[in-house]
């Protein structure tokens, strides 16, 4: 039995999203099927998406107990295909789409996805085994001025200088094939200061560049607009800043064009009680758009 974590931001998104019965909705990033089960469970027709196939087999278990009809579609895929994907399925038209984005509890807990800094195992990343590119072949591949760039940019990390010169220091002595070997040059590199662990930004800038995050994302919105018919909700979770970023000018921007009407202002967070159950949720940021 898969176990299974509490969506973040639930009852928000569902609220948000307006489900009507008999209607399509698509959620993008499916993982362990709670936002999923949510939407079948107000009646909402469904195509769920995932490009891990770990979680495409959990959401299945999930979905499967709480909704045994044909109301539902589930499939592999990244959401940079999104038109294509919706397309094979017969989901063009659509009244909602929600993109939960960042890494799930199940990644993070799975010590050989190598997404955890707190958990030993192989320096992977990858959210699709398929991809070519893991965070071990960054490290050790990337230069000095590539290492402190990559962190800097997707990460904002202020010692990206020197902890790159140390990772450039230790894989002269050997290759850094496993977390803690990186957790361990990172600590020594920088003193911890307050909550965060001085790990935290650099495994957040290698998990983005290993799966081309950023660039996905950039791609998936325009198709999720174009999917949606007029009155349909665009939804999005983000968990970092470049995410919400993007998130936030396409909104605005399409919202200057006529396109959409912004239905949240300033971005949803969670609540004080949800951030009690889930701390993970902390950084989660909520915005919506409506077509028009």
């Amino acid at each position: 039995m898969a176990k299974f974590h509490e969506p973040v931001l639930l009852k928000e998104v569902i609220g948000y999203l307006n489900i009507k019965p008999g209607r399509k909705y698509i959620d993008a990033t499916v993982g362990g099927g709670g936002h999923s089960k949510a939407i079948l469970k107000l009646g909402g027709q469904l195509l769920a998406i995932d490009c891990d196939p770990e979680a495409i087999e959990a959401a299945r278990e999930r979905l499967s107990t709480a909704c045994p009809d044909a109301s539902w579609r589930l499939t592999q895929g990244n959401f940079k295909d999104l038109a294509k994907i919706a397309g094979k399925y017969g989901f063009e038209k659509i009244d909602g789409v929600l993109f939960d984005l960042g890494v799930s509890s199940y990644q993070l807990e799975t010590p050989q996805r190598g997404f955890s800094f707190n958990l030993e195992g192989p320096l992977d990343m990858r959210m699709d085994p398929s991809l070519e590119v893991t965070a071990a072949d960054l490290v050790n591949g990337l230069n000095k001025g590539e290492l402190e760039e990559l962190f800097k940019k997707f990460a904002q990390e202020h010692s990206a200088g020197c902890i790159a010169e140390a990772i450039i220091n230790a894989r002269r002595l050997k290759p850094i094939k496993t977390i803690g070997q990186l957790v361990e040059i990172i600590e020594n590199a920088v003193p911890r200061r307050g909550r965060l662990h001085p790990a935290t930004k650099v495994f957040q800038a290698l998990r983005i560049v290993v799966n081309d995050e950023l660039n996905n994302l950039k791609a998936a919105l325009p198709q999720a607009m174009a999917l949606l018919n007029p009155g349909g909700r665009l939804t999005v979770i983000s968990f970092h800043s470049g995410e919400d970023r993007i998130v936030k000018q396409f909104l605005r921007h399409q919202a200057k064009e006529g396109k959409l009407r912004l239905i949240t202002k300033k971005p949803i967070r969670v609540s004080a009680e949800e951030l009690n159950a889930n701390p993970r949720s902390r950084s989660a940021k909520l915005r919506v758009g409506e077509k028009l």
